[in-house]
């Protein structure tokens, strides 16, 4: 079983994780694109172009499975994605977590790239699932690079900037980004208001990992002995994780696997 995960920076790490907790036995294959990111400023048109030759760099290793880790490719790319791959290659597309999010009730807020923020597709998931609740979208420029070049400094200025166009009154932050999965305490602690209930954070990462395993009719399986491998591509080339990735958890997790041949 291989299965593959696009993005275009570290965001992809969050599920590419959690495909690994399911399936100890699957082989990875990694697929980002430094060379074009970040992909939250570019236009839809951009945007599905970096897409497409990522996705085409993971489909040249034949995965069963190709996960799209990114709000903003999924948002403007994913018809792109399945006219070119499907059916021989499924695409499973990550969707900002607004359903379970609006279902617990309570002030939500969804902090996303300035391109998906404001999106007739976003809006549309507001429309059909939020009905009734407040909802505030909340753009995070620079917050998707600064994650991804792990950049402390940077990381900090635009969670704050993010913090104070969140009313007090949220009780739930849906993580409209894959990278911000990677700093999701950090955005706890940005929000969180003293002698207010903990606040509720909404990632994708364990939903498109278990979507993934049930489009190629593949069970959970976490405590297999069997051992898969790890491909990454940065922009086509095959390469070794990069030092970024391995200031996560999740990278560190991801660099135990044993690197494909």
């Amino acid at each position: 079983m291989k299965i593959a995960l696009m993005d275009s920076g570290l965001g992809l790490l969050p599920a590419a994780a959690a495909v690994r907790r399911l399936r100890p036995d699957a082989d990875l294959v990694l697929s980002w694109d430094p060379d074009g990111m970040p992909w939250g400023p570019r236009t839809p048109e951009d945007i599905t172009e970096r897409a497409l030759a990522v996705a085409a760099a993971a489909a040249e290793h034949t995965p069963d499975v190709l996960i799209v880790a990114c709000n903003t490719a999924s948002v403007h790319s994913l018809p792109a994605l399945r006219a070119r791959f499907e059916p021989d290659l499924p695409i499973i597309g990550t969707v900002p977590a607004i359903k379970p999010a609006a279902a617990g009730g309570g002030h939500v807020a969804i902090w996303a790239t300035p391109a998906t923020t404001g999106s007739a597709y976003q809006r549309g998931l507001i429309e059909q699932f939020a009905v009734g609740v407040d909802v505030t979208e909340v753009p995070c420029p620079g917050l998707a690079d600064a994650v991804h070049h792990a950049d402390e400094a940077a990381v900090d200025v635009a969670v704050a900037a993010a913090a104070a166009l969140t009313p007090e009154d949220v009780t739930t932050v849906v993580l409209g980004c894959t990278n911000y999965e990677l700093v999701a305490e950090r955005i706890r602690a940005a929000v969180q208001q003293p002698g207010r209930p903990p606040l509720i954070l909404h990632g994708t990462a364990g939903a498109v990992a278990a979507q993934a395993l049930r489009r190629i009719g593949a069970a959970p399986a976490p405590d297999t002995a069997a051992d898969g491998t790890l491909t990454v591509l940065l922009s086509g080339r095959q390469e070794a994780l990069p030092d970024t990735a391995l200031t996560y958890e999740e990278g560190r997790f991801l660099q135990a696997v044993t690197p494909a041949r």
